[in-house]
């Protein structure tokens, strides 16, 4: 497994380094044995007497990213509670994650939609008197590929979980039709399947 560890306006010390290298493999070899990159950033939270935010971002094989954040005034700390969320997921979705493996190491390049996924500028502050124009595009600002693959809806949920993101963008393996799973902020998942939808 490739490893980055690195600090915003922090030092990371060769101890610090070489204890979430060991941490880091060993739930590796534990759980999964499958990452392929794992990248680790502490960063200075607050003023004063700041703490250390540790953020663990491990990609286990292809297209599925496990995201942990954990904050404490001792970056050991910081690291372990972090990486303590890392091993409860991955130990969680243990068996299903070596099923998605062996079924991606399986999948032909061609199952897998590619999308564009761009970032658009926030819309400017607007004075009262000036009307915007109804036919002015909003402003790209990043651009990007992304993979859109076909998989279950417990598969798509287990992914939104591990990656932390607001939502997930899937082809339903069931219906074939585009489905979305999100994070809904009563702490349960939604799920969108117009294929399902009333007309």
């Amino acid at each position: 497994m490739e490893l980055n560890v690195h600090g915003k306006q922090i030092d990371v010390g060769d101890a610090l380094r070489t204890h979430v290298e060991d941490k880091l493999e060993d739930l590796n070899q534990k759980y999964f044995n499958h990452a392929t990159f794992a990248t680790v950033t502490f960063s200075k939270e607050g003023h004063g007497k700041a703490s250390t935010k540790a953020h663990i971002s491990v990609q286990l094989g292809k297209n599925i990213m496990v995201v942990a954040d954990a904050t404490d005034p001792d970056p050991y700390a910081s690291f372990e509670a972090a990486a303590e969320k890392v091993g409860k997921q991955m130990r969680r979705y243990k068996r299903k994650l070596r099923d998605h493996h062996d079924r991606l190491e399986q999948t032909p390049e061609n199952e897998i939609f590619k999308a564009r996924d761009y970032i658009l500028a926030a819309a400017p502050e607007q004075d009262d008197e000036r009307e915007e124009s109804a036919d002015q595009e909003p402003l790209v600002i990043a651009e990007m590929t992304k993979d859109i693959e076909t998989m279950s809806v417990s598969e798509a949920v287990m992914r939104l979980d591990l990656s932390g993101e607001p939502f997930l963008v899937f082809f339903n393996a069931k219906n074939g039709g585009l489905n979305i799973v999100h994070a809904r902020e009563d702490g349960n998942i939604g799920w969108i399947d117009p294929e399902n939808g009333e007309n």
